[in-house]
């Protein structure tokens, strides 16, 4: 989302070519765009940096973004707007194919019936070769998930979600879902829309945000919820523990999310190639038991019903007994 200078924030053409250069040199093959990310550029300038080398990159792009905000049929969950989106991202990424394909947004009127046999059309044609879903209800994938196994249709093998140190409710039901039902989960946002990275101060609060992502980061950061009192707390503490153990606060952040299990790669939006290099450090961060119990402690969320109802002593006393799990016998 970072490529292109459309929205206002953006590197421009050369950086975006030294942050895709840099970052596929280090061993990277999984790149991240949208339809409609800086209004198509991203896609435009993917497209010409994967050139020569398209087969051994991964890319991903998702529909759901209008293209003209005064017509229903260019955006939303439909199957209309999804293969006229699909057609538009080839041509911008010169190629005969996307990777995956996310659902980019639920908007909470289209069949899912509907978006998953779209889905599968798409695939059986061989224009994308698997399918994945964002910032969708938790029941809503669970569900796409079971109807795709039981009529044969291509699964959802991908979940990208908003996931960091200061948004973690996605614990409740997302995160254990998409690693019960098969999806790998990419989190967006790792560093909390840049909060994370110490980058802003309790002078920043009361900042107002926008409504688009056009602008600047500190108005999209106002804008997605990142930059508050809690937030800047939380970015507190990974200063803290980020200089315990001589490294960066993004780098630090980073590695958090690399830590859960379910996770397979959260995506790094660097606006410059310096920024995408120091998030790579995330790599070889390691964290002291101390050092995870601060950041739990500055992040936590309650899981909420009926999750902490059932780890209550009384729920399991009256399923279980006086029954113990020690192990699994055949």
């Amino acid at each position: 989302m970072t490529f292109g200078g459309d929205w206002g924030w953006g590197a421009d053409r050369d950086e975006a070519r030294r942050i895709f250069d840099t970052y596929v040199d280090r061993g990277g093959n999984f790149v991240d765009t949208a339809n409609n990310y800086t209004n198509g550029t991203s896609e435009k300038l993917v497209g010409e940096f994967a050139d020569g080398r398209r087969d051994r990159l991964v890319l991903a792009t998702k529909y759901t973004m209008t293209a003209r905000p005064d017509d229903p049929n260019s955006g939303g969950n439909h199957r209309k707007s999804m293969v006229v989106s699909v057609e538009e991202s080839l041509r911008r990424l010169r190629s005969d194919y996307i990777d995956l394909l996310y659902l980019h947004a639920w908007d909470g009127t289209t069949p899912v019936e509907e978006v998953l046999r779209a889905l599968d059309d798409l695939v059986r044609a061989g224009k994308v070769l698997y399918a994945g879903i964002s910032d969708t209800p938790a029941w809503q994938v669970a569900r796409m998930q079971a109807i795709a196994g039981l009529r044969g249709w291509a699964p959802l093998v991908a979940l990208q979600i908003e996931y960091s140190l200061i948004e973690r409710t996605v614990e409740r039901e997302l995160i254990p879902m998409a690693a019960d039902m098969g999806l790998g989960v990419i989190p967006w946002s790792p560093l909390g829309s840049g909060v994370l990275t110490g980058k802003y101060s309790r002078a920043d609060l009361g900042h107002e945000g926008g409504t688009t992502p056009q602008g600047t980061r500190k108005d999209v950061a106002v804008a997605n919820g990142s930059l508050t009192e809690r937030g800047l707390a939380i970015a507190d503490v990974v200063s803290d523990v980020a200089g315990q153990l001589g490294v960066t606060p993004a780098q630090a952040a980073v590695a958090w999310t690399l830590r859960n299990p379910a996770v397979t790669a959260p995506i790094v939006g660097a606006r410059t190639a310096a920024q995408l290099e120091d998030n790579l450090g995330a790599l070889d961060v390691r964290f002291t038991d101390g050092q995870l119990a601060d950041l739990e402690k500055a992040s936590a969320v309650e899981l909420g019903f009926p999750h902490e109802f059932l780890r209550k002593p009384m729920p399991r006393s009256v399923i279980f007994g006086d029954a113990k799990i020690a192990g699994v016998t055949a």
